[in-house]
């Protein structure tokens, strides 16, 4: 090599293919070759794992629900005496419900009909807390009229996580619900869904119950008694009962409302019955009242329309009609539009004014009927006498 091709002492080679940058080009390309040695003999049972990224409002919302109810939410087991001789007696198990904690003080609320077995035969329930800590409980009232019981456990100083309670007057169709049980007694689990239906009358093992909540929320045996939730996490209604020739579960589910939830609880805890007065009558909803306007004509658009007047109580004694059949054809009952001059506009109206009295009171009630408007005084009783 002559002077003219040697590159000058003090400088560096400039042939990118050196000992040094060549060797990194070859780890790389060993890198790649490596990968796709792994990947081409990799067990076709092995599948790479993707982030799912964030939840979405909706989910987020569900989560939230359950996790700020299912502390409140407990499970109820049951079990009966059975009298085998004039000197034997058993005890056995009758079957398991929800229910859900009314005060911090260990007031649960349940079904009746979850417990009555045991209520009847003096046997004995079991409530466990979502914690698993379980108690002996006692009966302190139930309304059968509403297929609501109220029983106490002993949870000494301890405080429970309630609730919060919301109304069900304003609920409207199509409404999101959020039902907590322990169907099949698989506890603490969460079923969606929406209101499907209004003012439904269901026939429960206890007689009929007024008013009820339609949801296609799924509810089994043993989601009897616990909560239905709005999309605020209050409660608006009891899970009672399932629409199934199957005994499962097949979209149609029905709640008991909080409103006569609430009516009703404060007198069970505080006199061990139903202490509110009424009217004695079965009225029709509002939302069938609203649909039987539509036919009948009615020229008074507001009140409360009598379905039956129940026998031996007030109404019946004062001449109140319910609707009847005459001649083929069904002829309207009496339409409660007052009581003592004040307004009655709808069932709430109707049960908000029958809460500034007690049983035993006499008020003067006004009913449009046949075209005018009658008065009739109604001795008011206890729900408890129905």
């Amino acid at each position: 090599m002559n002077d003219e091709t040697r590159p000058p002492a003090n400088e560096e080679p400039t042939d990118h293919l050196s000992a040094g940058g060549g060797g990194w080009l070859i780890l790389a390309l060993l890198v790649v070759v490596l990968a796709l040695l792994i990947d081409r003999y990799r067990s076709p049972a092995e599948r790479p794992i993707i982030p799912r990224g964030d939840l979405s409002d909706a989910e987020k919302t569900q989560i939230e629900i359950f996790n700020e109810a299912s502390p409140s939410v407990v499970h109820i087991t049951t079990s009966s005496l059975q009298q085998l001789s004039d000197f034997s007696v058993t005890e056995r198990p009758e079957g398991t419900g929800t229910g859900f904690i009314w005060s911090e003080d260990g007031y649960i609320v349940t079904n009746f009909h979850v417990v009555r077995p045991s209520v009847k035969s003096g046997g004995h329930m079991f409530v466990t807390l979502a914690d698993n800590a379980s108690y002996n409980a006692e009966i302190v009232g139930y309304e059968p009229a509403y297929d609501v019981a109220v029983l106490k456990i002993d949870v000494g100083n301890r405080r429970l996580k309630t609730i919060p309670l919301g109304t069900s007057s304003d609920l409207q169709v199509g409404q999101n619900v959020y039902a907590i049980g322990s169907p099949f007694g698989l506890d603490q689990t969460l079923t969606t869904g929406v209101i499907s239906g209004l003012g439904r009358e269901l026939e429960s093992e206890t007689g009929r119950i007024f008013d009820v909540i339609q949801t296609d929320a799924a509810i089994n045996p043993g989601n009897s008694g616990g909560p239905l939730l709005d999309s605020a996490g209050r409660l608006i209604g009891v899970n009672t009962a399932i629409y199934s020739p199957s005994g499962a579960s097949s979209g149609v589910g029905f709640a008991v409302p909080v409103d006569a939830v609430t009516r009703a609880v404060p007198d069970l805890i505080d006199y061990g019955v139903n202490q509110r007065p009424v009217l004695g009558i079965d009225p029709f909803t509002d939302s069938q009242f609203n649909m039987l306007k539509r036919y009948e004509g009615f020229p008074v658009l507001e009140g409360v329309l009598i379905q039956s007047v129940v026998d031996g109580m007030g109404a019946a004694a004062a001449g109140m009609r319910g609707t009847r059949i005459e001649l083929g054809e069904a002829k309207s009952g009496d339409l409660i539009v007052g009581i003592n001059d004040r307004p009655i506009t709808d069932s709430a109206s109707l049960f908000d004014e029958l809460d500034r009295y007690k049983p035993g009171d006499k008020v003067t009630v006004t009913v449009w009927r046949d075209g005018k408007q009658v008065q009739l005084e109604v001795v008011l009783q206890s729900a408890s006498n129905r």
